[in-house]
């Protein structure tokens, strides 16, 4: 299994949150399973940037982001050198990732609304 820290966030998960998820989901899909509910403007198609977590623990274990997911980065609202978006990062057996969901995000199907 593969343990997700989820540093408080004061919507989404005010006290913080710890679980385990399954290898081969994406960062995403485990926290929307733990009840996390990130946003995800683009149903998790690498279209937008609303998925922005940075890694604080486990950047390392992490592939390098593919060309789209830097596009849409930059995008991303409080980008830092350890950020990602949950919808690209797949997750591996044995990975331990400490993740911080930003407070704001750049979601314009939400903003316009």
């Amino acid at each position: 299994m593969i343990a997700i820290t989820v540093l408080p966030h004061p919507e989404l998960c005010p006290k913080g949150a710890v679980f385990a998820a399954t290898p081969g989901h994406t960062l995403c899909e485990a926290l929307l399973s733990a009840g996390i509910e990130i946003e995800h403007a683009c149903e998790q198609a690498c279209a937008c940037s609303t998925c922005h977590v940075i890694l604080r623990k486990g950047f390392d274990l992490l592939p390098p982001p593919g060309e789209d997911e830097e596009d849409m980065l930059d995008c991303a609202f409080g980008l830092t050198p350890t950020s990602r978006l949950a919808c690209q990062v797949v997750l591996e057996e044995g990975m331990s990732l400490t993740i911080e969901i930003p407070r704001y995000s750049r979601n314009l199907v939400k903003e316009r609304s």
